[in-house]
Formats: C-alpha cells, structure tokens, sequence
C-alpha cells in the first residue's frame, strides 16, 4: 500500500476546507485508515461507525482486537448522537477540560458505533481534541474518528510524523504531518459510568486537577491486573517498549552507576534514561535526557522520543532512573512501568523484582 504523506500547519485559517485535510478526510469517508496529530501523541484514525475501517487499524497496529478504542470527536452534537447520556460529573469535566487530554468513560448508544471499537463493552470512551489539525479532520469527514495511537502495538507512541512512518509506512492509506506533539503522553482516561469516578490510565489531566472541578476521584487498582478485560485504551498487556530490554531503578545515581559499569564489562551497550539534573552524573555508551525534575511536563513531552532514541542507536540494556508520581508525573512512571514491563530493580536487594 502506497502512504500519502500531507503536511498542514496547524495554525492556518480554515483547516476545514484546506485541502490537505479535505483529501486525508475523503479517505477516512472510503473507510481508509489516516494518521493525524493530537496535543497529546499521533492517532490512527477511522470511521468508528464502519467495522471494515476499524478492522484496518487493528491490522496496521497488530493491535489485539479485545481492547478497545477512544472515539474522537469536534462538537458535542456528535458525542450526543453515540452515548446514551451525558453525566453531570462528566458535563463539569467536559466545560474544564473539552477539548484537551481526557477522555470519557460513558454508557454508549446502541447501533451507533461498530462493535470493534468498544470491544463488546456496553461503554464507550470519547475525547475531544485540542489540537486545531484533529478538529479539522473530524469536522471534515463528519464522523467520529476511532483513534489509537499511531504506532506498532506495543512500541513507543509516536510523538512526531517521522514515528508514524517508522512503524506504518506501506501499512496505512495516509499520515497528516502536523508537526510535533505537545502533551506527549496519551490523554487520562476517566470512568464516569460509577458514582465516584474512577481513573482508568492516567494522562495528560492529573487527579489533582479533576478532583479540583468534580470533587473524589478514585484510581483503579486493577491498572496493573493483566487478566481483566480491559475497559479503556492502555490498560492491558506491554505498551510502549523499546526494543531493549528495560530495567527501572529504585536507588540513586551510584546505585544506577554500578548497574551500567557491570553491564559494560560484560560488553554490552548501555543506556541510561535521567534527569536533565543528572545527565553529568552518569557514565554510560548513552545518556539521554527526556526533561527536568523542575518541570514534569517536559519529561512527559519527551519520553516517547526518548525510548524510540534508544531503538536507533541499538543498545542492549537500557536503565531507567525513576520520576516524582504525583501530577503529570503519574502519567510518566505508568508509562515507563509498562514499558519496563514492571522490572524494577531495588537497591536495596540489588535484584529486579516484578512488581
């Protein structure tokens, strides 16, 4: 399959009818499969209402067909035409934070989407974008767009154009080039179908924020369980791994040191994944930095990057510091945890223990 590759600028008047998005959205209207950026990672983007669409984007993903996809949308006419109901508490979020990085859990209307896309669930997860580029495309095409990230299932998101071709180019009808992404970690994924609303996979809002506006939050303890059928996007099975293994660290700088020092002796080439206030501390065939412990949000932005820079320079063992969790910083250790697939290695036992 040949890939179109179209470059928009996201701040262009009139997105709508430029006719990079009116072509890319002729595809999504045929039941093709396209590329576009979000403020949060690049989506694969398909008609949701279309079985035979949505099948292409689990094909081109190798993505298993028991998890299901966020449905994205522009107005809130559209959410309105695939849930039964708009929840109070998601109504106050939707006024907070529509468009931007949370998606909603909500009961979906029956007959509206193809089943592929929830999984089978009674449920359905929604966000509006914030990115002028997916607004565009969704508007243009008219339709709700089943989106997962724009990767290989189970590779780093991509965060960039030049990721999506990486992993999809020949696989997909299209990639609308937008440039780079903003949040760089997925949207937050709430559950509003429950009487205290619960996270399912955190993201770009932080429970700190949502509690602000709606009051309790609770955070599913089941986001670790890889046997429960998964209710939103990202909660089962190994996601965003580079292609050596990942080990995180529970200890400090000497501590990593002396990991990387031992693994060198044997030969093999190291990686180290830090700090921008511990780049100088580390000695290692490569170090690098996705953002600063001062600011979070750029570690965010930068972690997907930096797992797939490990996957280009080729090397054979990669360890991770650990971030703060607590804001956006809850977002990066999910990530990274299940890129680790859970291997932490302890300092004070000096072994790797799956947690």
């Amino acid at each position: 399959m040949k890939t179109k590759i179209w470059s928009v600028d996201k701040n262009v008047d009139n997105l709508q009818s430029y006719p990079q998005i009116t072509q890319s959205a002729e595809l999504l209207k045929a039941n093709q499969v396209v590329a576009f950026p979000t403020e949060t990672v690049y989506g694969l983007g398909a008609n949701a209402k279309n079985d035979e669409a949505v099948k292409k984007v689990f094909e081109a993903k190798g993505r298993p067909s028991d998890n299901p996809l966020i449905v994205h949308i522009a107005s809130d006419d559209q959410l309105l035409g695939i849930v039964e109901e708009i929840p109070e508490q998601a109504r106050k979020l939707m006024a907070e934070f529509w468009p931007g990085p949370l998606t909603l859990i909500m009961k979906r209307k029956p007959g509206q989407l193809s089943n592929l896309v929830t999984a089978g669930l009674d449920t359905v997860a929604v966000r509006m974008p914030d990115h002028q580029v997916a607004l565009g495309l969704i508007r243009a095409s008219d339709l709700p767009i089943a989106a997962p990230s724009a990767n290989t299932s189970g590779k780093p998101s991509p965060t960039s154009a030049k990721h999506v071709e990486d992993d999809l180019m020949g696989r997909i009808a299209g990639i609308v080039d937008g440039g780079n992404t903003g949040v760089g970690v997925e949207s937050t994924v709430l559950d509003c179908t429950v009487e205290v609303p619960v996270i399912l996979r955190p993201g770009g809002v932080t429970l700190e924020q949502l509690e602000a506006v709606i009051g309790e939050v609770r955070q599913d303890v089941a986001l670790k369980n890889q046997e429960t059928a998964p209710k939103a996007p990202g909660m089962k099975y190994t996601h965003y791994a580079p292609k050596a293994p990942l080990f995180l660290v529970k200890g400090n700088q000497a501590f990593l040191q002396k990991l990387v020092d031992e693994k060198r002796s044997d030969g093999l080439k190291v990686g180290v994944i830090t700090a921008y206030e511990h780049q100088q501390d580390y000695k290692a065939d490569y170090v690098v930095v996705p953002g600063s412990l001062a600011d979070l949000h750029t570690v965010a932005t930068g972690l997907y990057d930096a797992l797939r820079q490990f996957d280009e320079l080729e090397v054979d063992v990669i360890f991770s510091e650990m971030f703060p969790d607590h804001g956006i910083g809850a977002a990066v250790m999910n990530r990274l945890e299940k890129a680790a697939g859970h291997q932490i290695i302890k300092s004070s036992r000096n072994m790797c223990n799956k947690d």
